[in-house]
């Protein structure tokens, strides 16, 4: 067998078990947009929206232990009350 046949075997096999597609539609007018700020960074559209999706998710993450941390503040700093009977 080829190495170009085996290779090919390999890299379906890989994709199946390894790798999720998820469809993403876009206007065709989006897409542009998205295409020329890739071209304009040097990237693939792919690897584009891969890094952009990345960096969001680290805001995001950031955003939250933030919040996170800052209600811990919060909580420290108020005393407890004195339960009424």
């Amino acid at each position: 067998m080829p190495t170009n046949e085996a290779k090919r075997k390999y890299d379906i096999q890989y994709a199946k078990e390894k790798l999720k597609r998820i469809p993403l539609d876009v206007k065709k007018e989006k897409y542009e947009e998205i295409k020329a700020a890739a071209d304009n960074a040097g990237e693939p559209v792919n690897g584009y929206i891969k890094k952009a999706i990345d960096e969001r998710m680290e805001r995001d993450s950031q955003a939250l232990s933030s919040t996170a941390a800052a209600s811990a503040t919060v909580q420290q700093t108020i005393p407890d009350q004195p339960v009424i009977s």
